[in-house]
């Protein structure tokens, strides 16, 4: 390894480390006010030069990579009043009071190791703009360095800052250019977190101070799994920051990560266990809520049999507690009715990719999207549902990768896209078909991978023959040309990583889109090695785990057979389980309905809110004999029909582990205690299964107690332990303790064998169609500021950046339905009424019309459809037909 000299010391280094890398690796510090390890260097501020070899042309440590044999002084004398010097013209006019108030502020810090006091203005005041909701800006403590700018544009790619003016009168301004809260920023929170003055500063760190300790943990939002350092004073949460090293968000997070944490404090946060007697809520001890619940377990189960009674884990808790909720219904209850939201959102993906691959999970890791010559998003609105994967994306593509975005409105990353399929919702199938058609009549498929990887190859040919791209055009509505140049680019620049969302899974054919891209990627050979594969964007930061953990009515814990694994299972666990497969959601919803399911235990989900056509939930519910609700708040569903409420901890107050969209497993910390009568989920399972008389079953202590037994359920994770998570996470399968997490899975060969199978999807189309009575069609999303029910985001500032959900509609057909920005909508379809507020847009296609779903007073379920999908029963959110009416 080569060396080099450092102020008389020897160090070597890696090729392709710059001075200042190997300075900051080995804890040598020296000012460097213009950089960022998360960006590009641009020895703007000159406050790092360096002498090398004695030469008297100084060199920026931050851009100049070391070579063989360099003799560095990075403090003789001259350089040292050379940085002196170049600090005190920084620190001219410079405030004294955010000196004093912030001495950790790394410009700050440098000012007093170099005793700079006297050059400071005590006059220099200007008007701060407080016009974001979490961020403020005072120009007068901005030293020029550019970092706001570059971060911006090279982490997040947002273009906010830029340099205004010349000379004297430079400053830097966003690109409002008025105050910050008008510009086009995200509140992503990352230029505020590279400021090295408080020029930009987060306004929780001004209204609380400095923290007292700082815990790593994983962020409680998305699947994307972002690694989080959060600041704690007084035992409560001031802050969160990025983990810089972080090799999932590489240092960054979005808006909701980084700042929409307050829901952990506001005041109608469920604080006691609570039974509704005579109609209304009663606050009762757990003693007496754990001897209710139990009694009424064994009541119905013994009057209507096991089976009539249905559980529901959480994507919201932990592996470790979704474990125990399985096992509780399967080992307490003695049902396999067990389920997770995943139902409604990815068992689509799960489904498609365990049939042809032998998986149902992320083929690769995030890490590929950098390696990936071409990248297709399909029914993922990625920016604003996945924003840290959204900007790695853009990032990518700003470098050269070429963007094939299939989303029937024009999204962010559209932009970026070299072609933007813009189809018809619900039109996945045919066009996927017509680009394999492209790819194989033209001689683009990958032959080699096909031969030794691939079955029923003659007899996919045959049948894509027929999914021309000229018959594709007249259901998906995308050009031809369009359709070639895309299946052309996917299949030639490679390798080609496919990222897809609920625009894929959310349709009565959702397994069958899901089936027709992963022909994509096995025809082109784009499976099994670095910057390709197929990789589902999950929703929420434990929908992946909640599943493969066994919350489903089929599956025990690593996604086994809940027929063919019964006795291992039983042995594991010393008790007798039930024999048969259990009930999906929409299942319990419907045997609940006809008034066969008498009881359910709902955790960290809000169903009624959450599920199609709220009226069949409604009626559902109401039939329920027990309705218990197991969540921080008083959520849609506890509200209306619960008869116990069970008030749990966040995920910032306890321990355990999340699974992220890439299989990564990683450990959240307690960073703060919960509410004095609140309790963790695994808790309550364990008091609950002690009460029915099984605590043989559920004498667990800790978290990790819990972890291990999983570890000894499911060979695939044995290998990763907690001490082995302390920092990153690791990728399943990991069977022994000495082997490093898989990043890439079927290199070699699949579960099901050497061969993948390729599937013949024909296009059938939904029932729901346009009439002349409801002639739109609505299709439903996420949105950046919110997410899911809404029950954590709208209970931060997040609500006034973002205040309600919209309907966005396209010019033209707001003409022809006299309709204007602002105006109030009546939305009616078969299944209910819905009241939007109006957006003009025309990102949506004609014909179309788009809502998110986030808003419980507009419960924009009340008129989404009622048919699923065809394999898991995923409900068909995605397409629903409806007509819109101006409310005078």
């Amino acid at each position: 390894m080569p060396s080099v000299k450092i102020d008389k010391r020897l160090f070597s280094f890696v090729e392709g480390t710059t001075i200042l890398e190997l300075l900051q690796n080995n804890a040598i510090k020296i000012p460097a006010l213009c950089q960022d390890r998360r960006i590009s260097p641009s020895s703007v501020c000159r406050s790092c030069l360096v002498k090398i070899n004695g030469d008297s042309h100084w060199q920026p440590s931050c851009s100049t990579l070391l070579s063989e044999g360099m003799v560095i002084e990075t403090t003789s004398k001259e350089i040292e009043d050379y940085r002196k010097e170049i600090l005190g013209m920084m620190a001219k006019n410079y405030p004294q009071a955010a000196l004093k108030e912030f001495p950790e502020k790394e410009f700050h810090y440098w000012l007093n190791r170099y005793s700079i006091k006297g050059e400071l203005s005590i006059r220099a005041k200007k008007v701060k703009d407080v016009s974001h909701p979490y961020i403020q800006v005072d120009a007068s403590q901005c030293i020029k360095c550019e970092r706001c700018i570059r971060i911006c544009e090279e982490l997040q790619g947002q273009f906010v800052w830029h340099m205004s003016k010349r000379g004297d009168q430079e400053q830097i301004v966003s690109d409002s250019n008025g105050l910050f809260g008008q510009s086009s920023c995200v509140s992503c929170g990352a230029c505020a977190d590279t400021c090295p003055t408080g020029a930009i500063e987060d306004k929780n760190r001004i209204l609380y101070g400095i923290q007292e300790k700082t815990t790593r943990s994983v962020c409680a939002y998305c699947g994307v799994g972002c690694e989080i350092n959060v600041e704690i004073k007084n035992e409560k949460i001031i802050g969160i920051h990025p983990v810089l090293e972080s090799p999932v968000s590489k240092g960054h997070l979005c808006v909701k990560g980084r700042y929409a944490w307050n829901y952990n404090y506001v005041e109608d946060r469920i604080k006691h266990p609570m039974i509704r007697k005579n109609g209304e809520w009663e606050k009762v001890s757990w003693d007496e809520a754990f001897t209710f619940c139990s009694e009424k377990f064994k009541m119905i189960s013994t009057e209507f049999g096991s089976d009539s009674i249905g559980i529901i884990g959480s994507a919201r808790a932990t592996n470790e507690e979704n474990y125990l909720i399985q096992k509780f219904a399967r080992a307490v209850i003695g049902t396999n009715n067990v389920e997770n939201c995943a139902r409604v959102c990815h068992q689509p993906t799960a489904k498609a990719m365990s049939m042809m691959l032998g998986t149902g999970a992320a083929t690769n890791s995030y890490d590929d999207i950098e390696k990936a010559k071409t990248i297709l998003v399909s029914g993922s609105n990625t920016t604003k549902s996945h924003p840290i994967v959204g900007a790695r994306i853009k990032q990518a593509v700003l470098n050269g990768t070429n963007l094939i975005v299939i989303d029937p409105r024009k999204i962010e990353l559209s932009k970026y896209a070299k072609y933007h399929l813009q189809l018809k919702a619900g039109t996945n199938i045919p066009l996927f078909n017509a680009m394999a058609n492209v790819i194989v009549n033209e001689g683009l498929f990958d032959e080699k991978y096909i031969k030794n990887r691939v079955e029923g190859w003659e007899a996919f040919k045959k049948f894509i023959s027929a999914w021309t791209p000229e018959r594709a055009v007249k259901i998906c509505q995308v050009p031809e040309q369009l359709i070639r140049d895309a299946a052309r680019l996917f299949a030639t620049a490679s390798p080609s990583m496919c990222f897809h969302g609920l625009g894929l899974t959310e349709h009565t054919q959702g397994t069958e889109s899901v089936m027709a891209l992963v022909n994509l990627a096995l025809i082109t050979g784009n499976m099994g090695k670095p910057g390709s594969g197929i990789n589902p964007l999950r929703g929420q930061n434990n929908v992946q785990g909640a599943a493969v953990m066994g919350c489903e009515p089929g599956s025990y814990t690593g996604l086994v057979s809940v027929t063919k694994e019964r006795e291992r299972f039983e042995k594991l666990w010393n008790t007798n389980l039930p024999d048969k497969k259990g009930l999906t959601l929409p299942e319990m919803i419907d045997t609940a309905a006809l008034g066969h399911l008498k009881a359910m235990w709902i955790v960290g989900f809000d169903v009624y809110f959450t599920m199609p056509d709220a009226s069949h939930t409604e009626k559902a519910f109401n039939n329920l004999d027990l309705l218990i609700v197991q969540d921080m708040f008083m959520t849609e569903t506890a509200k209306r029909f619960a008869n116990v409420f069970l008030p749990i901890a966040s995920s910032f107050e306890k321990d355990g582990t999340f699974m992220n969209s890439e299989r990564r497993i990683q450990r959240i910390r307690k960073v703060i205690p919960a509410p004095d009568n609140v309790k963790t989920d695994w808790e309550i399972v364990c008091a609950l299964a002690e009460k029915m008389n099984k605590k043989e079953l559920f004498n667990y202590t800790s978290a990790e107690e819990i972890w291990n037994e999983i570890r000894q359920a499911w060979k695939a994770v044995y290998g990763i332990t907690y001490q082995r998570m302390e920092n990153d996470g690791l990728q399943w399968p990991c069977p022994d303790e000495n082997h490093l997490g898989t990043k890439i899975l079927h290199e070699k060969n699949f579960p099901i064998g050497d061969k993948a199978n390729l599937a013949e999807v024909d296009f059938v189309p939904t029932l729901e169609q346009t009439s002349g009575l409801y002639p739109f069609i609505l299709v439903t999303g996420r949105e950046l500021y919110h997410f899911n029910s809404g029950t954590m985001t709208y209970r931060t500032a997040n609500k006034d950046i973002n205040p309600s959900d919209f309907l966005h509609i396209h010019p033209e057909d707001a003409i022809c339905i006299k309709i204007k920005e602002g105006n109030k909508a009546k939305i009616l379809s078969k299944y209910g009424t819905a009241f939007l507020k109006v957006k003009i847009d025309d990102s949506v296609r004609k014909g179309e019309c788009f809502a998110t779903f986030n808003n419980s007073e507009v419960f924009i379920n009340k008129i989404t459809g009622s048919f699923r999908d065809n394999y898991v029963q995923t409900p068909e959110y995605k397409v629903t037909a409806v007509r819109i009416e101006k409310i005078k």
